[in-house]
């Protein structure tokens, strides 16, 4: 049985990414509450996978958690792409004119700014999960306070739905990377893969790098640039790429090591690309 570290509770988005990514296996949970917890738990081999929001359609990349890839060298064996739906939820018996705090994620209350700006007289409390936020307003049984979370965590704490589909954005994703501690992918079935390039502070070095995988003809579908700390000014760029034929992946790792910008390159990891599900 495989042992899953996660950030949040029974519940929550990250659990429901890997029931979907996992369908028909057996696993125990490892409840994490915070992503750096998951990472050390990777890291430890206190588990054998880790499951990891990284970036949502409305909110943005998770910054953080490429920087906690990046320190804890975890590799990225796959990923998955959650619809996400948020709900108000609360004790049973009251509707929204009867709630005066909500709590929630503060990811998940970033993809719900519209709602909450329509309420102003509500506070808003961040909660380091959403589940737990459920979880929390279940056992304190308090009239008033509600929190933002799925239908799963509604149900797995007794709570009643009282707004439903509150996110901004209907069509609402999040990307979660499957992370080891280590991987040996399969030559011939991967076909993504997510670099990380550390350049030269020189005009055009990026430009030349990107010129390179567009000639190839591979598609970048990523790039994101994270600060290097020690070196002000200077930046980590974080890369995605899909093809075709891995050969011409091959051959464009081989053709950007001999670009004198180019410092270090990095692979975080070769897997499957992960389909986008209804």
């Amino acid at each position: 049985m495989k042992k899953i570290a996660i950030q949040g509770v029974k519940g929550c988005f990250h659990h429901a990414a890997v029931s979907s990514y996992f369908e028909g296996c057996n696993y125990k949970l490892m409840e994490c509450s915070s992503f750096r917890e998951l990472a050390i738990s990777v890291a430890k081999s206190d588990v054998d996978i880790g499951v990891m929001a990284i970036e949502n359609s409305i909110a943005g990349t998770i910054l953080t958690n490429y920087s906690l890839l990046s320190e804890y060298n975890l590799k990225i064996v796959g990923e998955v792409y959650m619809p996400i739906q948020h709900h108000i939820m609360a004790y049973p018996g009251q509707s929204i004119e009867n709630i005066k705090e909500i709590y929630s994620h503060p990811m998940a209350i970033l993809q719900c700014e519209l709602f909450i700006n329509t309420h102003p007289d509500i506070k808003i409390s961040e909660y380091y999960d959403t589940a737990a936020a459920a979880k929390y307003i279940s056992i304190c049984k308090k009239k008033g306070l509600a929190a933002i979370a799925s239908e799963n965590a509604a149900k797995e704490y007794g709570l009643e739905i009282i707004s439903k589909n509150i996110q901004t954005i209907t069509s609402n994703f999040t990307r979660f990377f499957i992370i080891k501690n280590y991987y040996k992918p399969e030559k011939y079935f991967f076909n993504k893969a997510s670099l990380i390039f550390k350049i030269l502070h020189t005009t055009g070095s990026l430009s030349q790098i990107l010129s390179l995988i567009s000639s190839l003809g591979i598609n970048m579908t990523k790039i994101q640039s994270i600060p290097i700390i020690q070196r002000p000014w200077e930046y980590s760029f974080y890369v995605d790429v899909i093809f075709n034929n891995i050969k011409d992946y091959e051959k464009m790792k081989k053709r950007i090591q001999k670009i004198p910008c180019l410092h270090q390159l990095s692979i975080m990891g070769e897997y499957k690309n992960g389909r986008i599900r209804s």
